[in-house]
């Protein structure tokens, strides 16, 4: 398998990018990284580390979108810029995936332009698993499509479900409705409308109606969708209460103990571990023909890591066959 790198992208880069490359080359054989980026930059790296093999190559690129950047606008300036060059080499098959750490909106909206969706896929949308108090729930979409139409949460519905299924090993995936309230008739225009469309077609998955907010962490759904704005607000409040409860939980029980201080707080760390983001690795954009990682911007070498082997684990499991089958027999084709 061989996935393209955007060297350039996320907080810290290049350095951990190019260390995680290099750790998942050396735990899996049968994988090939592309470095995109600044080439005489990245062949300076890769020496510094001491990499002798075959397996992590570099292909130049004119640049890197900003996190600060407005995606649109930087595309169009930086036609060469890093993460463009990825999604090229994905388009013309030169690579299996694109993984990358940078601006987000830029990821997504070069992988527009490429028009590279799968066979009935409309628009596609960033998964992301959520612990919950029974596992993961899979929340869809987060960012990418923030003007969603019915049709979109229903692709949704049946993406995310392939996806809890084939990556988290849920095996009858229940899916929700992010709403404000769980009674008929709830949300807004769309809300209601996608409500409709999910409770009257034949969705192969089991649907449980809407779902509030409370739900996603008690682990009422497996799969919960939502428009992309919605979606990407849920995220980043869920990424901030965790840190502050797990910081604040913390704290007050270190200061009563006063014995078994440093137990406790291994515990807390290994904790904290355990649900931080770079054990995901990344995100997927699902609906893409090929497959495309969206990693948190403050990833470091194990996150990393992880998303180069989560996009070879999405191939293995053949993800994108399982979604463009499934759409087919919802009559989505």
């Amino acid at each position: 398998m061989r996935i393209a790198l955007d060297a350039m992208g996320g907080d810290f880069a290049p350095q951990p990018n190019i260390d995680g490359a290099i750790a998942a080359v050396e735990a899996n054989p049968d994988l090939h990284v592309v470095l995109v980026g600044v080439e005489p930059q990245l062949h300076s790296l890769l020496d510094a580390a001491g990499y002798s093999g075959d397996r992590l190559s570099v292909t130049a690129a004119e640049g890197f979108v900003g996190m600060d950047e407005k995606p649109t606008n930087a595309l169009r300036k930086k036609p060469n810029s890093s993460i463009a060059v990825c999604w090229r080499m994905m388009g013309t098959k030169e690579v299996d995936a694109v993984v990358s750490a940078g601006n987000t909106g830029a990821v997504v909206a070069a992988g527009l332009r490429t028009r590279l969706f799968l066979k009935g896929v409309k628009r596609p949308g960033i998964a992301v698993a959520l612990p919950n108090s029974n596992g993961r729930s899979v929340l869809v979409d987060v960012g990418a499509n923030p003007a969603a139409r019915p049709e979109h949460l229903y692709q949704y519905a049946v993406m995310g479900s392939i996806y809890s299924r084939e990556m988290l090993g849920v095996e009858s995936p229940r899916i929700g409705l992010m709403n404000i309230g769980s009674e008929e008739g709830k949300g807004n225009e769309l809300y209601r409308l996608t409500h409709e469309y999910l409770s009257g077609c034949k969705l192969k998955p089991q649907y449980i109606g809407n779902v509030e907010g409370r739900g996603l962490y008690q682990g009422e759904a497996d799969v919960l969708v939502c428009e992309g704005f919605v979606g990407n607000v849920v995220l980043k409040v869920s990424e901030g209460m965790a840190e502050f409860m797990l910081r604040a939980i913390g704290g007050a029980m270190l200061e009563q103990l006063t014995t078994e201080r440093d137990v406790a707080q291994a515990s807390l760390q290994k904790l904290a571990r355990q649900y931080h983001y770079a054990e995901a690795g990344g995100a997927p954009l699902l609906g893409i023909d090929g497959i495309c990682i969206i990693c948190h911007g403050s990833s470091d070498v194990r996150s990393i890591s992880n998303a180069l082997r989560v996009a070879t684990t999405f191939q293995n499991r053949q993800i994108n066959s399982r979604i463009v089958d499934e759409l087919a027999e919802n009559g989505v084709v």
